[in-house]
């Protein structure tokens, strides 16, 4: 399985992805960039800006990558609610 299939798989399963649960997972150390390639796809993915503490105790922050669904299934749910409403 690729990366970019690991991270979609996950998201759909769990809801969020932090860089850290990429690498440990699934060895994806560029998870921003397969983030980017699924927004441009068509998914829906949020980002979520988060305050965290390193190994040594200092504050850091980090991306929580939160998985909000697809536009094809937006836009089916849409076409839906269109025609019932005919």
């Amino acid at each position: 399985m690729n990366q970019m299939l690991a991270v979609i798989n996950h998201l759909k399963k769990f809801g969020t992805i932090t860089s850290l649960e990429a690498i440990q997972n699934y060895g994806c150390t560029r998870l921003a960039d397969k983030i980017l390639k699924l927004r441009d796809r068509g998914y829906i993915i949020d980002t979520v800006m988060k305050n965290g503490k390193n190994r040594y105790g200092d504050t850091c922050h980090y991306a929580l990558y939160v998985y909000r669904g697809c536009e094809s299934d937006v836009n089916e749910k849409f076409a839906k609610r269109g025609a019932e409403n005919e």
